[in-house]
Formats: structure tokens, C-alpha cells, sequence
């Protein structure tokens, strides 16, 4: 199994609406966003997807939300900011600007709102060939 990730940053304030403590109150972050991506087999070119290709795709989705009031940006406006949601959206767009296939290699993003504390979500790994043959 092969296993590629990428990173970028946004800083963003928002504020958690239904919530009570000092979260409740605008604030902002310096946010990294991870993204994983998973394949049984490289292309002929030796890779899983270009780095370029998916930094890219990354980087547009986290320049929307750059320097912006999180609260401000569907689907926001309807749920809540927290990193677990923020989370979910990165890993959703990105589904959809994958080619066809490699989409459902998209293990999971992962959100960090500061250094030690993230926010995950994705799919279960890819199982194993169901053939039980190691394609490699």
C-alpha cells in the first residue's frame, strides 16, 4: 500500500456559536491542514498522484478560507467551525477535485487549530486485496 501526504496553512478567525466559554468569542488560528491520500499500485509515472497536482488542489480550498471569518463561508453559516467540521469539508472538496478512482484513496484530513491538537476526518483504510495477493 502506498501512502502520500501534503500540507498547507490558512489563518482564519471564527467563533463557535453554540457553545459556552471563551470560544464563543471571535478568535483566530493559524490552521494546518493535512490531507492523506492511499493507493495499492503507482502509475506508470511511479507515483500514487503528483505532489504538485495535490498541494495544489489543497492550497485553493485552504486559500478560500484564508484571512476570512470562518462563520462567514458555507457550509459554515449552517454548522459549526470547529476543526472537526473544518475538517470534514477539506476532506469532502477534495474528493471532488481528485480524478476519477483515486477519490475513494482519500484516507482522511486532518485539521490542527495550534501545535499538539487536531481534528480527523476520513474513511476507514483501504482493505486489503480481497484476493488475499500482494499486488506488488
Amino acid at each position: 500500500m502506498y501512502t502520500i501526504s501534503v500540507q498547507a496553512h490558512y489563518d482564519s478567525a471564527h467563533l463557535l456559536r453554540d457553545y459556552v466559554g471563551k470560544c464563543a468569542r471571535l478568535h483566530g488560528h493559524r490552521y494546518v491542514v493535512q490531507v492523506v491520500l492511499q493507493a495499492r499500485e503507482v502509475g506508470k509515472s511511479g507515483m500514487v498522484y503528483d505532489f504538485g497536482d495535490l498541494k495544489r488542489h489543497l492550497k485553493e480550498l485552504a486559500e478560500g478560507l484564508d484571512h476570512q471569518n470562518i462563520n462567514e463561508i458555507h457550509p459554515f453559516t449552517e454548522i459549526e467551525s470547529t476543526a472537526e467540521n473544518q475538517a470534514r469539508y477539506f476532506f469532502e472538496e477534495m474528493k471532488k477535485r481528485l480524478p476519477e478512482g483515486l477519490g475513494e484513496g482519500l484516507l482522511y484530513a486532518r485539521v490542527s487549530e495550534s501545535p499538539g491538537q487536531w481534528a480527523q476526518y476520513g474513511r476507514a483504510p483501504i482493505p486489503p486485496d480481497p484476493a488475499g495477493q500482494d499486488p506488488g
